[in-house]
């Protein structure tokens, strides 16, 4: 794949540029090693006033991000510009709370003298160079999520970001230089996919962390499992959106349209299969669907605009794929599904009923405004097909029943569970999956705790 940007408005080709060779990239991964040997020794002080300048910067480039990024990928400016203002918030997050996050701890007393130390710490120590593998869809959180953890416990970061976004990726080494970091702290490496697993094979680099598809994450996974390196994984999602009788059906029904199309569709925590008790099922399609079908698309960088283009001609055609088996299947439609004529990679907000489990759709995750109803008969069933998915990212309930969200919460295989109200990140929430959604978790101390080697101090009298 070229690395270029591609206006998945129009598909016209704006800007290519040529990968790196060797011999850049080993400047590079040298000077990734360099700079860590004195960083990692800067204080958590130092470090919080980079950032929060890095955050400052972002604010107000936050026009001209969020246009970069709408050309790039096609998500509706809003959304982009909402997308830059989130990353500022978690930077300013981690350089408000490393510190706190990464202190020593010290085990009871008790503990302490029993295995005949004086004191013993736990110390939250760097690693080194991160190789970070970023997906395009939302081409500065998913990094910065990255990002931000790690330069503040004292790692660097190496970004392989997706070659449909260089603008964005090279925006993000800018954006830490300008902040005052300095060049080898945070670089991003403009190379093909099949430069990856060279990279991670280099003793140099020390972890790494993928955002992306199944087959990526296995590749990044066997490699450094061969090398014995740290990894974080976070891939596919197919997330259920259960809706009981007791719920806000009104409010659910709207919440719903949005946690589907949410970045044109294509986010693996968008809700995908909407699971409805039977004795709303129909009330709910009926104002799910009607919400769908009054959604505008068009222009991303018109500012009315809620669904744009699909990303890639080929992202639109694997999603096309799955709506036509569904469809030879015995599917049934209730909006959308059909390709519009124009140019552009636009596919309309779909609604599919009649889902079974020898469907494709039922298995593998719809990328783009699709959407898969099913009609649940108690909770247990409700359960059992939200659990029948090889993912398990996170989860949306909406019941005002306090057994059921105990139950939900016990029993529903995923990463997270939200309780009527959508799917959405923050910085201090852990974020990551279950199944093949992969491991690991973003954010939180748990996040900024995953590049860290966790060292046990022990003195003795």
């Amino acid at each position: 794949m070229p690395i270029a940007t591609v206006n998945p408005a129009n598909g016209e080709t704006l800007k290519t540029y040529e990968p790196m060779d060797e011999e850049e990239l080993e400047r590079r991964l040298q000077l990734a090693e360099a700079t860590f040997r004195t960083y990692r020794t800067t204080t958590f002080a130092e470090r919080s006033r980079l950032l929060h300048k890095a955050a400052d910067l972002l604010d107000e480039d936050q026009p001209e991000i969020g246009r970069v990024m709408t050309t790039e990928m096609g998500k509706p400016i809003k959304q982009a510009r909402a997308e830059a203002a989130k990353c500022a918030k978690a930077m300013r997050w981690y350089a408000d709370r490393a510190e706190a996050l990464l202190a020593d701890e010290e085990p009871p007393e008790p503990d302490v003298r029993d295995s005949g130390a004086s004191r013993v710490r736990v110390r939250y120590r760097p690693l080194g160079p991160v190789l970070a593998v970023m997906p395009w869809n939302f081409p500065l959180w998913q990094v910065v999520r990255f990002a931000a953890p790690a330069l503040m416990a004292g790692n660097v970061g190496l970004l392989k970001h997706a070659s449909n976004v260089p603008q964005t990726a090279l925006y993000l080494e800018d954006l830490f230089h300008r902040a005052g970091f300095k060049e080898g702290c945070f670089q991003t490496l403009l190379i093909g996919s099949g430069a990856v697993d060279g990279i991670l094979r280099d003793e140099r680099v020390k972890a790494a962390t993928l955002t992306g598809s199944e087959p990526a994450g296995r590749a990044v996974a066997a490699t450094c499992g061969e090398m014995i390196k740290k990894t974080v994984l976070e891939l596919g999602g197919s997330d259920p959106y259960v809706v009981m009788p007791s719920a806000d059906l009104g409010r659910a029904a709207r919440v719903a349209v949005t946690a589907r199309v949410q970045n044109n569709g294509q986010s693996c925590i968008a809700a995908k299969r909407f699971i409805v008790h039977t004795d709303v099922y129909d009330a709910f399609a009926a104002e799910f669907v009607a919400g769908m079908e009054a959604l505008k698309i068009g222009d991303p960088l018109d500012e009315g605009t809620e669904v744009g283009p699909l990303s890639s001609k080929r992202g639109r055609a694997d999603l096309e794929e799955l709506v036509d088996d569904a469809k030879r299947s015995g599917a049934e439609v209730l909006c959308g599904g059909q390709r519009p004529e124009g140019p552009g990679w636009y596919y309309p907000p779909t609604v599919l009923a009649g889902i079974t489990r020898e469907m494709r759709i039922h298995r593998e995750e719809a990328f783009g405004p699709v959407a898969t109803l099913y009609r649940a008969d108690d909770l247990d069933e409700a359960v059992l097909i939200a659990n029948d998915s090889p993912f398990g990212l996170s989860s949306n309930v909406w019941t005002r029943d306090d057994d059921e969200v105990e139950r939900f919460a016990r029993d529903l295989e995923a990463g997270a569970v939200y309780v009527n109200g959508m799917t959405a990140s923050h910085p201090a929430f852990p974020f990551g999956g279950v199944k093949r959604s992969g491991y690991g978790r973003e954010l939180s101390e748990h996040g900024i705790r995953e590049f860290c080697n966790i060292t046990t101090v022990w003195q003795g009298a």
